[in-house]
């Protein structure tokens, strides 16, 4: 006689703790890239703010700025 037990959840569909979970350096390195891109973003709204409107001697202005460091 055989038994099929059809109320257990398929392997694929559990979401594992330890796949999902990234490594120590991998995080630091995101935290430093996220970091940078809001001070860069922060920099430049600053710089169109105090500019008044956005031409495209502004955009020319902001990649010689901001970009190209």
């Amino acid at each position: 006689m055989a038994y099929v037990s059809f109320d257990r959840i398929p392997h694929e569909c559990v979401s594992s703790p330890h796949r999902s979970r990234r490594g120590l350096l991998r995080r630091i390195f995101d935290a430093i890239v996220t970091s940078q891109q809001r001070r860069a973003d922060r920099d430049i709204a600053r710089y169109v703010s105090e500019s008044g409107r956005f031409t495209d001697d502004t955009e020319r202005e902001i990649e010689r700025r901001f970009l190209f460091r």
